[in-house]
């Protein structure tokens, strides 16, 4: 249960409403964003180019956000600022449509959007106090956040030109930034300064090894996020299915997540971290090879629950047990630049050069071998309590 004997406490459904409008952005922006450039006669390098510079960004904001907010506090108006001038430059996509344009659009949104998720994860899991294992019923209605835009756009897009796309993400926008208003800044308990740098929690091995399989895990995923719905698209399927089979994916996310507790208790953190590398690694292989199979591409997102849900939800929680005190928003920073900022950049760059040239089946069968080689680092490396 959510700390509420805390004198910080505050609704469950303020912090619920942030990850809500939150992912429901990422819900307009993933599954879409590659059709809407494709629209406008982007290629896949280019494709790629956009994806990288916006992932690039995520790089190096979330820690410069994260350092900020640890020294000087004041994390809630952090996100507050930040998501209201990501949504101000966001409108910038309605402007123009040259490259160069939306590649200067795409990084200093990015700068902005990408400084909110991970400080508001370190004020959820603060607010949680002992009870982190509850992260996941606040963080599941981020999941339902993005089901509900991924359905709805299917099938609106069938008819609706899909120019139509910045505005409805300028709507989601704007609701994360009020949401942001409605949680307190008490409720990111700033604590005093931790003495040790983030430099010596790097120096430690087990450190390095979660950060890294991190970075491999969402490389692997560039494929998926990147090209996705173009596959789908260029396969004969339409966008009410492509809709359907991203909102599938985050179902079984949800799903996962209503349950993560009691398997946790059961397997362990990681355990689990392990499980969820070698199911990634089935997964790319299965969307690869059997794109014509429509079997086969549900049982693949189905495997959403583990690459994405079972991972992210592990991965969370033992930076929280590496990442203490003040520190705890830099932790969350490193996890989220290193692995959704780094690994996702270069492998979406990576598959934006390869992509034409050498198809879908070698990007994918690529990206098993980027988790499998995940899977190895974690289950050699990590050393924690898992239960």
């Amino acid at each position: 249960m959510l700390n509420r004997n805390s004198p910080r406490a505050i609704p469950y459904w303020r912090l619920s409403a942030f990850y809500f409008f939150y992912f429901a952005a990422i819900g307009v922006m993933l599954p879409y964003w590659p059709l809407y450039l494709e629209s406008i006669d982007y290629n896949a390098r280019l494709i790629g180019e956009l994806t990288a510079i916006l992932l690039g960004s995520k790089i190096v904001a979330p820690y410069i956000w994260g350092w900020i907010a640890d020294h000087h506090g004041h994390r809630m108006r952090i996100i507050q600022v930040a998501s209201l001038l990501a949504t101000v430059i966001y409108a910038g996509v309605l402007f123009d449509d040259s490259f160069l344009w939306l590649a200067v659009v795409m990084m200093l949104f990015g700068f902005f959007w990408h400084a909110t998720l991970p400080q508001f994860e370190a004020t959820t899991m603060n607010h949680l106090g002992d009870s982190t294992h509850a992260y996941t019923r606040v963080r599941v209605w981020g999941s339902v956040g993005f089901i509900l835009p991924v359905l709805a756009l299917g099938f609106v897009f069938e008819t609706l030109d899909i120019a139509w796309l910045p505005v409805f993400m300028l709507s989601c926008l704007f609701m994360i930034f009020v949401a942001s208003m409605l949680v307190p800044e008490g409720a990111a308990g700033h604590l005093h300064l931790a003495s040790e740098s983030v430099w010596s929690f790097l120096k430690k091995p087990h450190v390095l090894a979660l950060l890294g399989g991190c970075f491999l895990m969402q490389m692997s995923h560039a494929p998926y996020y990147t090209f996705y719905s173009v596959y789908l698209e260029k396969s004969g399927y339409s966008r009410s299915f492509i809709g359907n089979m991203w909102a599938l994916g985050v179902i079984a996310e949800v799903l996962v997540f209503i349950f993560m507790q009691r398997l946790i208790g059961c397997f362990g953190l990681k355990s689990l971290l392990v499980v969820s590398f070698i199911l990634a690694s089935v997964r790319w292989l299965l969307i690869g090879y059997a794109v014509d199979s429509v079997a086969v591409l549900i049982i693949a997102q189905c495997l959403h629950a583990a690459s994405f849900g079972i991972y992210h939800a592990t991965a969370i929680q033992i930076i929280h047990r590496y990442f203490t005190g003040r520190m705890q928003g830099r932790g969350q920073a490193l996890y989220s630049s290193i692995s959704f900022g780094a690994g996702l950049s270069l492998g979406s760059l990576m598959v934006g050069y390869t992509w034409d040239s050498l198809g879908a089946v070698f990007s994918f069968t690529a990206a098993a071998s980027v988790a499998a080689l995940g899977m190895i680092l974690v289950w050699r490396g990590i050393t924690l309590d898992t239960r």
